[in-house]
């Protein structure tokens, strides 16, 4: 697409959110914006595939920084590069937004990224990470159609023209035409009920806040300096004495390097917590709607995700190893084992290796009252997935009893894991794929497939995939104690 605006369009994409809504698939460990939902992607890396071409396949991600491997994950999956902004604590997205601001307006002289020149008069445009718009094109013109009302000075939100009364997201009221082509917003309506949802579609003149923003760097740092100073100065102290890394594994391509920004973690944790619809976007007088008319989903519930799937003759919809039998409008995703259905209506069902959640359609909006029972009763599964990813790969706790633990790993080719050793347990390794080098106390050599080692009590180990193929192993643990915090790290890629 050809760039028409004075100032480029730079994509910045809010990585944030717990995901509970769609457990068991989504967990905090691993939210939904990292699970691969969509034809084996996440919905972060669709979305960068989506604004790739605004800022030639550069953009900036604001996450958390546990998260940051499954961003950098997305990133190269995605052929994107650019910073990712680690947030030290979630603050929401006034606080995010503001960080991705002041990096700009600091990098303003020195910064170019790709063929896109940062600086102050820089547009850019906010994007969750975790929304599904399958009409990249058409969500690239309406961006643009945005610009003029930005580069005047404009916040400019983007509205989705509704396509049935929901109870699931904010309104906005459309005002008069602008004379950037633009539209005024009459008002930001919240989450109405049903009553009064319907009267709104009835009336007309409403669009879905979409929470997309485009605002030029300086428009957005005034707006939050006049509305919001204490959000600002307490994110501006923060990127003040923010350290950069480029790390050894975030990988490189011919757009550069994958950088991780750290701000300072006591001044970023002392901001207030607050979206920027509540922190600004209530107070600021020129605020402009350019409508989407495309397909939209925020995938906030299994309902939404559900919706993605075609549905057969009698409305059942089905992911994986599904079987619905004189069942109507149920739900099935059935990733690793065969799921039946039988003489079920209106139903969800969602299994995973470790979790399985059956719900009524009409409940769908409180599965996170239900992650949250969990989470008091102190059930690992409320967080964490069987199967965990790593920075290296991922491990597969597939069998666990009395002073033993069974685990399959995989390793991503030129991963290893750190130099460390355990205290309380010993283990056996067994390749089942690729090649492993291992290093075990002085010595260090290679095992292939069907090839296995131990590795005694105390032992200093690395495991290692120094081919091209992604490596997998059966890891198998004996011991008093195999908690995941009886790992002594001598030296890790990975800054642990």
């Amino acid at each position: 697409m050809t760039q028409t605006s004075m100032h480029p369009v730079f994509p910045v994409i809010l990585c944030g959110g717990s995901g509970t809504r769609l457990w068991p698939l989504s967990r905090k460990s691993f939210p939904k914006q990292f699970v691969p939902i969509i034809e084996d992607k996440s919905l972060l890396q669709l979305t960068l595939e989506r604004v790739s071409g605004l800022a030639n396949q550069q953009a900036i991600c604001v996450a958390a920084d546990e998260h940051r491997f499954m961003v950098t994950d997305a990133l190269q999956a995605a052929g994107v590069s650019g910073p990712v902004l680690l947030e030290p604590s979630a603050r929401n997205t006034a606080a995010a937004m503001a960080l991705a601001a002041l990096y700009v307006s600091s990098h303003a002289l020195q910064a170019q990224l790709g063929n896109v020149i940062l600086s102050a008069d820089a547009l850019l445009l906010f994007c969750p990470s975790d929304h599904h718009i399958p009409d990249s094109e058409g969500f690239q013109v309406t961006v643009h159609q945005g610009v003029p009302a930005a580069e005047a000075g404009a916040i400019v939100t983007f509205g989705v023209v509704p396509s049935f009364p929901s109870t699931a997201y904010g309104y906005i009221e459309q005002g008069n035409q602008r004379v950037d082509g633009a539209l005024h917003v009459a008002r930001f309506i919240e989450k109405p009920n049903a009553e009064a949802a319907a009267e709104l579609i009835l009336k007309g003149g409403v669009l879905w806040n979409a929470g997309i923003f485009l605002v030029k760097v300086g428009t957005l740092i005034q707006a939050l300096e006049a509305h919001a100073p204490d959000i600002l100065a307490s994110v501006s102290e923060a990127m003040q004495a923010a350290t950069s890394e480029i790390p050894a594994t975030s990988g490189t391509s011919h757009l550069g390097p994958i950088a991780f920004v750290r701000p300072e973690k006591q001044a970023f944790s002392s901001c207030r917590s607050e979206s920027i619809d509540f922190a600004i976007m209530e107070h600021f007088k020129d605020i402009a709607v350019v409508p989407f008319k495309g397909q939209w989903s925020d995938v906030g519930s299994w309902n939404a995700v559900a919706d993605l799937t075609e549905p057969d003759q009698n409305q059942n919809r089905i992911h994986g190893q599904g079987v619905a039998h004189h069942s109507r409008n149920t739900y099935i995703y059935a990733d690793h084992r065969p799921v039946v259905a039988l003489g079920t209506e209106d139903l969800l069902i969602i299994d995973t290796a470790d979790a399985l959640l059956v719900a009524h359609r009409d409940h769908a909006e409180q599965v996170k009252e239900v992650v949250a029972r969990l989470e008091q009763a102190d059930y690992a599964q409320a967080v964490t997935h069987r199967k965990v990813a790593r920075p290296w790969g991922w491990y597969d706790s597939i069998d666990i009893g009395e002073r033993f633990q069974v685990k399959r790993i995989g390793v991503k080719p030129g991963a290893s894991l750190s130099l460390q050793k355990h205290h309380h347990r010993a283990e056996h390794w067994i390749v089942v794929k690729g090649t492993a080098e291992v290093t075990r106390g002085e010595e260090t050599f290679l095992l292939t497939e069907n090839e296995s080692t131990y590795i005694p009590i105390g032992e200093v180990h690395r495991l290692k995939n120094p081919g091209k193929l992604p490596l997998e192993m059966i890891e198998v643990q004996s011991g008093s104690y195999l908690g995941e915090d009886d790992i002594e790290r001598l030296g890790d890629l990975y800054g642990r």
